[in-house]
């Protein structure tokens, strides 16, 4: 799991930088093992996807409150152009040779104007709550970069049981070709035997019965596999028509009935590396800090302010760069807030942000809570699997012996058809009960080993 660790930090940072390298059509895997399902899944499930572009998101929040420390600067450019319709202008005219007069005529005026400004604000001081505010988006960020973590872990549990699962089934449905080939054989010698007539067509009939009856518990084994497989490829984000050669590893029994550390010593071991434990840990500091930037607010605000700026108009005497330059202006101003009263809403925000503190601390509670009753279900089910593996072993064993006997009393007429049938079908369920219990152990034996840290591997 630290090697997975590590891949997925370096993914958060070239993530960072805008950079991805997901997995193509062409490196899909020809044999799909545990340990290249799981790889292939951690870059290409959707829902890993996601935390991961939860996780770069809360990255630029850190950057976005770095920011915050520095001025901010900006350029401001406004044209105006004034028309006055009525404006009416009186023009003296001219005698021609039979008097003077006066008279007026209305004309449209319309003037332009222009204002230049580059203009920069800095918070100098504001109770240090950008301090505060960069400490607690980093603490954010890292929740975010273990939210991915607990993803990550959430897709590996899922894809090592749909692996075992596909497993289980696979030998199930071997099983089941074995058991029809039995029955066929069954089959084929109880017609022998009728011809010679050491047996009767009932008896046959049973036999016929038998046959059909596992053929249809083959095709079902079969059907359970393919399911198992398409829940793989779902979990691999891969289309239904891909086509899975699953690789079938040998288990020993080594791997079924391995010792089994203790609930306290696994629980003790998850505390410390489990994500989801850590993410509710940050998130009680995370809350603190939140009561720290709200108690900010009750402090003064101090703001440095600077800008330069020119204008100009028309229906000067001057030239247009003339008027930029005698329209030139510098300004500087440093301003004080210092909050009296705001309608409560300072206080209410520290009295909210110390409920969030709580709820915080109830979260991490809970998260344990929770942390313990699944390590406790995972070892129970794992200690229950390897007791049924055992009792089940010996049960097989048996079950072989005595339908052999009985095979052989059958043939020579001593036992009847149903006795055979019912041998043929307690081998049968002792078998299934085995596998089952087999990968039931190797399951939760593997998880015992993930909740403490370690990497799954069959």
């Amino acid at each position: 799991m630290k090697h997975l660790r590590k891949m997925a930090a370096g993914m958060l940072f070239l993530g960072a930088f805008g950079y991805s390298n997901p997995l193509t059509a062409q490196e899909i895997p020809e044999v799909w093992d545990l340990e290249n399902s799981i790889r292939y899944a951690l870059e290409n499930n959707i829902t890993v996807q996601r935390s991961r572009l939860n996780a770069e998101s809360s990255y630029v929040d850190v950057k976005t409150a770095k920011a915050a420390l520095f001025p901010s600067l900006s350029f401001s450019i406004s044209q105006n152009v004034v028309n006055y319709p009525y404006n009416r202008t009186y023009t003296d005219v001219t005698d021609n040779g039979d008097g003077t007069y006066e008279t007026y005529r209305s004309s449209d005026k319309t003037t332009y104007s222009g204002s230049y400004g580059l203009n920069s604000s800095w918070t100098l001081y504001n109770g240090s709550r950008r301090l505060k505010t960069i400490e607690q988006q980093k603490i954010n960020y890292r929740i975010s970069e273990l939210d991915l973590y607990q993803s990550e872990n959430s897709i590996e549990e899922a894809i090592t049981q749909a692996y075992i699962q596909i497993l289980y089934a696979a030998e199930s449905v071997r099983i089941n070709e074995s058991t029809l080939e039995l029955s066929e054989a069954q089959r084929d010698r109880a017609r022998v035997l009728l011809e010679v007539g050491q047996i009767a067509l009932s008896d046959l009939a049973q036999l016929e019965s038998q046959y059909s009856n596992d053929k249809y518990q083959l095709i079902n084994a079969q059907a359970a596999l393919e399911n198992y497989k398409l829940q793989l490829k779902q979990l691999l984000e891969l289309d239904f028509e891909q086509e899975m050669i699953i690789a079938i590893p040998e288990l020993e029994e080594d791997k079924v009935l391995t010792p089994l550390p203790t609930v306290s010593d696994v629980f003790a071991a998850a505390l410390g590396v489990r994500p989801e434990i850590e993410a509710t840990r940050l998130g009680i500091q995370a809350s603190e800090i939140g009561i720290d930037i709200a108690k900010a607010a009750y402090m003064p605000t101090v703001s440095l302010n600077a800008g330069i700026g020119t204008n100009h108009a028309s229906g000067s005497d001057y030239g247009f760069g003339e008027q930029l330059k005698h329209g030139w202006n510098n300004a500087l101003g440093l301003s004080v807030s210092v909050p009296i009263f705001n309608n409560r809403q300072t206080k209410s925000a520290v009295e909210k942000a110390r409920i969030e503190r709580e709820a915080s601390v109830l979260d991490m509670m809970n998260e344990e809570k929770n942390l313990y009753s699944t390590v406790e279900g995972i070892w129970l089910d794992a200690n229950t699997a390897q007791q049924r593996y055992l009792a089940a072993r010996e049960t097989v064993n048996s079950a072989e012996i005595s339908y052999d006997l009985v095979r052989q009393q059958f043939e020579l007429g001593m036992k009847n058809t149903v006795e055979l049938l019912t041998e043929m079908n307690n081998l049968l369920a002792s078998r299934q009960e085995l596998v089952q219990a087999k990968y039931m152990a190797i399951l939760n034996a593997q998880l015992l080993r993930f909740y403490q840290g370690e990497s799954i591997s069959l």
